[in-house]
C-alpha cells in the first residue's frame, strides 16, 4: 500500500509505459508483417501469441540483457539474423490458404515474431530497467501494460498494410534499419563506431536498402517461379 501512495513509483511507471510506446513501434511493424497473409482467424492468435510471448521474453531478458550486450559479435549476428529476417517477410508469397499450410503459417509467423523480438529487445530492456530502478513489481507491471499497446499496434498495422501496401515495403526497411544499426552498435566495433559517428546512420540506412533491394528481387524471383508453374 506504501508503494503505491509513492509518487517516485507513479512517476518510474509512467517512465516505463511511454519508453515501451516508443520502443513497441518496430516490434509491432515485425508482428504485423509476419501475420499479414495468415487468415484474419490465424492472424489473431499470430499477434496474440507473439505479443504475450514477446513480453515474457523481455522480462528474461531484463535479467541477462546488460551481460549479453557485453560479448561480442553477439549484436552482428543479431544484425544479420534482422537483416535476413526482413527479407524473407518482404519476399514472402501470399498464396496457399490450405489447413495444414495455416497451421505452419501460424508458427513460422510465431517463430519469426520471437526472434526478431529477441535480437531487437536487447537495447529495449535496458532502457526498461534502468527506468524501473531494481523495482521488480515496477518492471513487471510496466511491461505487462506493455502487452496491449504492442497489440493494439500490431492490429492497426494489418489494417494499414491491406490499404497501403507500400507499409509492407516501409516496415521491411525498418527492420533493415534497426539490423544495420544493430550491427555497429556490437562491442567489438566500438571504437570504430566511436571514431566515425556517421556510421551508424549510414549502416542502418545501408541494412534498410539491401532489405529492400534484396527482398523485392526475390519477390519477383518468386513471382516469376508461381508464373511459370
Amino acid at each position: 500500500m506504501e508503494m503505491l501512495q509513492d509518487v517516485n513509483f507513479w512517476i518510474g511507471l509512467m517512465k516505463i509505459i511511454w519508453i515501451n510506446i516508443i520502443l513497441s513501434g518496430d516490434n509491432a511493424v515485425v508482428i504485423a508483417l509476419a501475420a499479414r497473409s495468415l487468415p484474419p482467424h490465424q492472424q489473431r492468435k499470430a499477434i496474440l501469441f507473439g505479443s504475450g510471448a514477446a513480453v515474457v521474453l523481455r522480462i528474461v531478458l531484463t535479467i541477462v540483457a546488460a551481460k549479453l550486450l557485453q560479448l561480442s559479435f553477439l549484436q552482428v549476428v543479431g544484425g544479420m539474423l534482422l537483416l535476413w529476417i526482413g527479407i524473407q517477410l518482404l519476399s514472402e508469397e501470399e498464396e496457399g490458404e490450405g489447413e495444414a499450410k495455416e497451421g505452419g503459417g501460424l508458427m513460422a509467423a510465431v517463430r519469426t515474431i520471437l526472434i526478431a523480438d529477441l535480437v531487437m529487445s536487447l537495447d529495449n530492456v535496458i532502457a526498461v530497467a534502468a527506468a524501473a530502478k531494481g523495482n521488480d513489481v515496477l518492471l513487471l507491471l510496466g511491461l505487462a501494460i506493455s502487452i496491449p499497446l504492442v497489440i493494439f499496434g500490431s492490429t492497426l498495422m494489418i489494417r494499414l498494410m491491406e490499404r497501403f501496401p507500400i507499409i509492407i515495403t516501409l516496415g521491411a526497411g525498418l527492420i533493415g534499419w534497426v539490423g544495420g544499426e544493430t550491427i555497429v552498435s556490437d562491442v567489438a566495433l566500438k571504437d570504430v563506431a566511436a571514431a566515425y559517428p556517421w556510421l551508424h546512420y549510414a549502416a542502418a540506412a545501408a541494412g534498410a536498402a539491401f532489405v529492400v533491394v534484396a527482398g523485392r528481387a526475390l519477390q519477383k524471383r518468386h513471382a516469376v517461379q508461381h508464373a511459370a508453374e
